[in-house]
């Protein structure tokens, strides 16, 4: 299973009142430091509200950190977050 696919599964798993995309935004990246943009290190999630919630976005930024650490430790290397 690639990256994307197994973030957006950890994330479906633990928000459960948003709707979720992840996208793989590496591709943008390539040439930087002699990156070739085919690995899938630049990650976007976009969490969308299901039903009204009072959820501080740093609690929501600090939790999806947590629950990819090991992600980070395997080679992902920028998360973007955009919470509406």
């Amino acid at each position: 299973m690639n990256r994307t696919k197994r973030i957006k599964e950890i994330i479906e798993k633990n928000f459960n009142d948003f709707s979720v995309s992840v996208s793989d935004d590496s591709l943008v990246h390539k040439g930087h430091n002699n990156f070739d943009g085919k690995e899938e290190t630049h990650i976007i999630i976009e969490l969308k509200k299901k039903i009204n919630l009072d959820l501080k976005r740093l609690e929501i930024h600090k939790k999806i950190n947590t629950l990819l650490s090991d992600e980070f430790k395997r080679g992902l290397h920028a998360l973007q977050i955009k919470i509406t």
